[in-house]
């Protein structure tokens, strides 16, 4: 069996229309196909309405139109994952999945069950910033900006397979009332300084959740085959990663280790371990962590980033995604 993860970086109809959606299918599908993957992890994969949906939208009482993954279904056509299973997140209105940034899983397998959570398992925190201006705007609520995504799935062998999808936050600076003059221009550093704590609650509330999520299959099922799949904007030893693998060196409790998840990656030569360069920065951003039952069917990992492009420096029209795709095996 082959896991895999990759964000696809905001696969989309628009801009450029079909001819810049054929040349990021020309080649994103080749990756797909050499990840020879039973179960994909897919990251930024934007929606569409259709041009009849917008029609029927326009008629007296029809209903409200819903998205569909349509670029990522034209993507799989391309790819031996033409007939696998597709399941994708939703956003908050219910109109189908979000315009931008759904997580996906295409399985080879079928699907027992799927679930999304955003704020379910941790609620939206109260928060009172500090640098607000107003102060009458300082009262905020902090909510994640995506959901997880969960589906078992029907794998060889008795136990099903839980998959986590998921797309953790950036460290970009959250908003902050009254402290930005332009979309990425901060009236002071204050302000910018508080963004960026916002922002890192987010992210590590979201890996709370993916985390008390992870706690609730192991209290089902002990022994359960799980594997957390995604890009974490995070290296496995940042708050977000640590947060995740919950290791016995941070509880201190030898009795939990059947509930720490391992990060495969690390066993990737350090030269190879990498799925982002950022200003020729090597950076380990995505991930597959995996459930000690899942781990002792390990055989190997694999990161395709020889062709990676330096995010700093891709053109606007590069057909490349900026992260580089990891496929895991494992013998079940």
């Amino acid at each position: 069996m082959r896991i895999a993860t990759f964000n696809l970086e905001s696969l989309d109809l628009v801009p450029g229309g079909d001819g810049a959606l054929e040349r990021r299918i020309a080649v994103l599908a080749p990756q797909l196909d050499a990840l020879d993957a039973d179960v994909l992890c897919l990251q930024e994969v934007n929606a569409q309405k259709t041009a009849a949906s917008d029609r029927g939208a326009a008629e007296p009482g029809a209903p409200r139109p819903k998205r569909q993954p349509m670029a990522l279904r034209r993507l799989l056509a391309a790819t031996r994952h033409r007939d696998d299973h597709l399941v994708t997140t939703h956003s908050l209105s219910g109109d189908g999945p979000a315009d931008v940034h759904n997580l996906a899983v295409v399985s080879r397998y079928p699907v027992l069950e799927q679930r999304e959570l955003r704020n379910d398992l941790v609620p939206p925190q109260p928060y009172h910033a500090v640098t607000a201006v107003p102060d009458a705007s300082a009262d905020l609520t902090l909510t994640w900006d995506r959901p997880l995504l969960h589906c078992r799935l029907q794998v060889p062998g008795p136990a099903p397979l839980h998959v986590i999808n998921l797309h953790l936050r950036s460290p970009l600076a959250a908003p902050i009332p009254g402290r930005k003059t332009a979309p990425f221009v901060w009236s002071s550093l204050a302000g910018w300084a508080e963004g960026y704590f916002a922002a890192t609650i987010k992210r590590s509330g979201q890996a709370l959740e993916a985390r008390l999520l992870v706690e609730a299959v192991f209290d089902e099922e002990p022994q359960a085959l799980i594997a957390v799949c995604g890009d974490l904007n995070a290296d496995a030893e940042e708050t977000p990663g640590r947060i995740l693998r919950g290791t016995v060196e941070d509880s201190g409790n030898p009795d939990l280790a059947g509930r720490v998840l391992h990060p495969l990656e690390d066993s990737l030569p350090q030269d190879q371990r990498f799925t982002v360069l950022h200003d020729g920065r090597r950076l380990t951003l995505d991930h597959i962590l995996a459930s000690p039952a899942l781990k002792r069917g390990f055989r190997d990992i694999a990161v395709l980033n020889a062709t990676l492009p330096d995010e700093q420096t891709m053109a606007p029209d590069d057909p490349r995604s900026n992260h580089a795709p990891l496929v895991a095996a494992f013998d079940l």
